[in-house]
């Protein structure tokens, strides 16, 4: 399963993750979509995956709000996501409540992004930045601090990622992958002092600058 095309000419250009499983519920759940794809359409209840045009928005919703609820408990929370676009107005919308009960929101958006960070009473806990690097940095990654999951995607935060195209959201399971994957992912990213752009409460961008 990967967060993007594998062909000659991106695969010399874009950098992705691509995740080789065994694990029988995965596979199951990556037959299912295909079985799907190839028979009537009908949506199957799936075992980890989310899947647009079916699941994937109501569950990535639902993920958001259990942060903020963590949050309101006084418990762990937060959520760092790397993505190519922001765009769908729920989610965004999910994202302002969150900030607003306290959850630490880091996000990594290489494109356009509809959010609006550091604005009082609204998204002060919210922060955005893009980095444009050698390669086009394409892999889709999402880390939700209550429950330690971190999942890997095809699908931007975009509509029609969300409901006019096929698209999977999949559970790293495996611990040390999960490292893996939020160190190489998410982690150089938020540390990048060099071809980070971060974006201020206007919608402006700023370079950042690296220490002596």
């Amino acid at each position: 399963i990967g967060t993007g095309n594998y062909h000659s000419r991106t695969s010399t250009l874009y950098t992705d993750f691509g995740l080789f499983t065994c694990d029988e519920e995965v596979c199951a759940d990556v037959n299912d979509v295909f079985m799907q794809l190839t028979g009537l359409g009908k949506a199957s209840r799936l075992r980890h995956l989310w899947q647009s045009p079916f699941t994937m928005h109501a569950q990535l919703i639902t993920a958001i709000k259990k942060e903020a609820d963590a949050a309101k408990a006084g418990k762990r929370a937060g959520l760092v996501a790397k993505m190519n676009a922001l765009l769908e107005p729920e989610i965004i919308a999910e994202l302002y409540e969150a900030s607003k009960a306290g959850v630490k929101i880091e996000l990594i958006v290489r494109g356009v992004c509809c959010l609006r960070p550091g604005i009082a009473g609204l998204s002060e806990n919210i922060s955005v930045r893009s980095i444009i690097g050698r390669f086009l940095e394409h892999h889709r990654v999402f880390h939700f601090a209550s429950s330690g999951s971190v999942y890997i995607s095809s699908a931007d935060w975009m509509d029609r990622n969300f409901f006019r195209r096929i698209e999977v959201c999949l559970p790293i399971l495996e611990p040390k992958l999960q490292k893996r994957v939020i160190e190489e992912g998410l982690q150089k990213y938020l540390e990048d002092n060099t071809q980070a752009w971060v974006m201020d409460s206007d919608g402006h961008y700023e370079r950042c600058k690296p220490g002596k």
